[in-house]
């Protein structure tokens, strides 16, 4: 009981009563999942019922509040343990917020996402949001992110060869070695993963039990990240397939993109970009056969200065069908495609803006071209629309898109309505940095990279690490304060549609694998090198943080290669290929074990999540729905605790048994059935330190 929470003249009429049990806030509960509103993503004007539970005989009265008046609930139903309480809503075309005013005796209080609290707060209220609708399979899916010219080489004609061009003031380079750490400056080196190997390894995510692919930029790109795109329309060659290889590398010491007539024919050539976007269409037909979604990456925030609609580097000027980039000509059909600061330049203009100064990244001017809007809103169509039918898109920076707050929202949401019109099933993600609710409103993004609300309280409480490696923070290491707090408060920015298809990831391409995180080393690769990032790193924790990850609310998302035992510090190291043939098999076969424990359990996926306990370096909390439960116990410590854990507030009857599904430990992981009785609506359990456990009532 929380002593702090009400005044002694409460606490004293609580005990005196002889009319009632203690009130019992901890069997409070409502949330916006299935069980607890229905229809669970309601139409605008539909009618909804809104459900509360409180413990049975326990209170008075249950109000709920919305728009500042209160309505009186209506007790519906009741089992052995609770009383739940109901109230219909007729909704209009706009967005709802509530939460809930609870009394027992002279004891009232409020309850909001945060739980049981003394004063509610609008940002914490819980939303709904008629018509705000989220793709079923993506919720609690199962992703998996292929940053793919590190993950598997299937077809070594296509690779980029030394000297093909020059990037960034050097010539490109091909590694032969494909298992050498990526060097300081690796944007221009290539390892000659592509799609055929993709393509190739599509049994081995199917058997990993992987429900969708995300990928980093496939198309046209001079980089390896391919974040600078040269050309929206099609996949990359050197990816895809190359069936006309004519032209000459740069000869050396010779730095203009103009002469490397190889590049120029392999990137323009119509031929090969057919062919390469054919081999695309044949991969999403191949991951489709095995359940697998497929999303692209989207960077429509900036194109690259080697874009056709720029060609700085004079790659398409003299190519057979295509118009002059900006830079190129002041008569340009994409001179508004671009801000330049100096009107009086051309030809070749190199007065541009470029995102956050970078002249490699030209900045899209949206505002000043509603040919390039249209363009865009096609390409958002086109990709998700037959013959390619990809199943989303996830926006790089989508934040920084346009001039203006303004711009930006109304080209997101003109997007949505342009990608869902096209592909009503396809899931639009945003990577963003902070607070997400001006684009979580049902008409923008469905969700985001979860960075917020997932990575990074995971990372500092297993870890004390910031998510690039760049600190160590004692302080956070273990902090369970402030793990649930960071959770509460950045899990209210989203409606549950969004939040059940939030990309829960460990690690990705912009920051240090978890891996490496769990050795405590502050630094990059440069600053430490690359062997620091293997070293003394503790597989243990990151067995824990994979256990969250997979009983979590959101759809986990795991970086190639995280579940094979692939270090790094922060890009680029973070960029590793793929060991095939090297790989911890044991880590696979764990990944493999939660993935599938998660699949086959819908209470995992989509079901509700609540905290029964809590400690230094400990974590326990439940995931479960009116049938089914479990319990997630983690003890971060590094000796063993033992903890009476309440599991009667999950729904789990309080005379039954709870089975075991899996126990980590230094040891590696144990799945096997262990069973644990529990009395009076509580467990005991011992748990071995650097562990995490899961128990299931079912």
């Amino acid at each position: 009981m929380d002593y702090d929470f009400f005044s002694k003249k409460e606490l004293q009429f609580q005990y005196m009563s002889a009319m009632r049990p203690v009130f019992n806030k901890t069997a409070l509960y409502s949330d916006t999942t299935a069980d607890y509103v229905t229809p669970v993503e309601p139409r605008a004007y539909d009618e909804v019922t809104i459900r509360f539970r409180a413990a049975k005989n326990n209170v008075d009265k249950v109000y709920f509040v919305y728009k500042g008046q209160k309505d009186l609930m209506i007790k519906q139903e009741s089992d052995d343990s609770f009383d739940y309480y109901a109230h219909t809503l007729q909704l209009e075309n706009e967005k709802v917020t509530y939460h809930f005013e609870v009394h027992t005796g002279k004891i009232f209080g409020f309850f909001d996402v945060r739980g049981f609290v003394r004063e509610p707060m609008e940002n914490y209220n819980f939303v709904l949001i008629p018509g705000f609708k989220t793709p079923d399979w993506a919720k609690g899916a199962v992703m998996y992110q292929i940053y793919v010219d590190r993950f598997y080489n299937g077809d070594p004609d296509n690779d980029i060869l030394t000297d093909e061009y020059t990037y960034i003031g050097e010539h490109v380079q091909k590694v032969e070695d494909w298992s050498k750490y990526p060097s300081a400056m690796d944007v221009r080196a290539f390892y000659g993963g592509d799609l055929q190997g993709v393509i190739e390894k599509l049994d081995y995510l199917e058997d990993l039990g992987i429900e969708v692919i995300y990928f980093n930029p496939l198309f046209v790109s001079p980089s390896n990240h391919k974040y600078d795109i040269q050309d929206y329309d099609n996949i990359d060659p050197h990816i895809g397939k190359i069936v006309d290889d004519s032209g000459e590398l740069l000869a050396e010491g010779q730095m203009e993109n103009r002469l490397a007539t190889k590049y120029i024919n392999r990137v323009t050539n119509k031929a090969n970009l057919d062919a390469s976007n054919q081999l695309f269409i044949e991969l999403v037909e191949q991951a489709h056969k095995r359940g697998i979604k497929v999303i692209l990456d989207g960077v429509f925030n900036h194109c690259g200065s080697f874009n056709k609609w720029m060609d700085r580097e004079r790659i398409y000027e003299n190519a057979k069908g295509y118009a002059k980039g900006a830079h190129i000509s002041a008569d340009s059909p994409y001179r508004d495609y671009f801000k330049f600061q100096d009107q009086n330049r051309w030809p070749y203009n190199p007065s541009y803006d470029g995102w956050w100064g970078h002249d490699t990244l030209p900045k899209l001017n949206y505002e000043s071209s509603k040919e390039l809007f249209d363009y865009v809103m096609h390409i958002g169509r086109k990709w998700v629309s037959p013959p390619y039918n990809v199943d989303g898109w996830r926006l790089d920076v989508a934040a920084d898109l346009g001039f203006s707050p303004e711009y930006n929202h109304y080209f997101w949401q003109e997007f949505r309505k342009a990608v869902k019109d096209a592909n009503p099933e396809a899931i639009i993600l945003a990577e963003h940095y902070g607070d997400t609710k001006p684009w979580l409103q049902g008409n923008e993004w469905d969700s985001v990279m979860n960075y917020d609300a997932f990575m990074e309280p995971v990372t500092w409480f297993l870890t004390g690490m910031e998510k690039h490696s760049d600190d160590f923070r004692p302080d956070q290491w273990g902090n369970q304060n402030s793990f649930w707090g960071a959770m509460k408060h950045h899990c209210a920015s989203f409606a549950m549609p969004g939040w059940q298809v939030a990309m829960n990831q460990l690690s990705n391409h912009d920051h240090s694998r978890f891996l490496s995180r769990t050795n405590h080393k502050v630094g990059r690769t440069g600053t430490l090198g690359p062997d620091a990032a293997n070293e003394g790193t503790n597989k243990a924790v990151f067995m824990e943080a994979v256990v969250i990850q997979m009983t979590w609310i959101g759809a986990p998302a795991i970086y190639y290669g995280d579940e094979a035992g692939v270090c790094g510090f922060t890009d680029p190291d973070n960029r590793r290929t793929y060991p095939w043939g090297q790989e911890d098999k044991e880590l696979i076969d764990f990944h493999k074990y939660l993935i599938r424990m998660r699949r086959e359990r819908q209470y995992m996926k989509t079901g509700s999540m609540k905290y029964v306990d809590t400690d230094y370096n400990y974590l326990a909390y439940g995931r479960f729905n009116k049938e089914s439960a479990c319990v997630v116990l983690i003890n971060n410590n590094e000796y063993e605790i033992k903890k009476e854990v309440s599991v009667w507030e999950l729904n789990v009857p309080k005379e039954a048994v709870m089975t075991r599904l899996i126990q980590t430990t230094e040891d590696g992981f144990d799945t096997a059935a262990v069973e644990y009785p529990v009395i009076g609506g509580k467990i005991s359990v011992v748990l071995p330190k650097t562990s995490a456990t899961v128990l299931e009532f079912a």
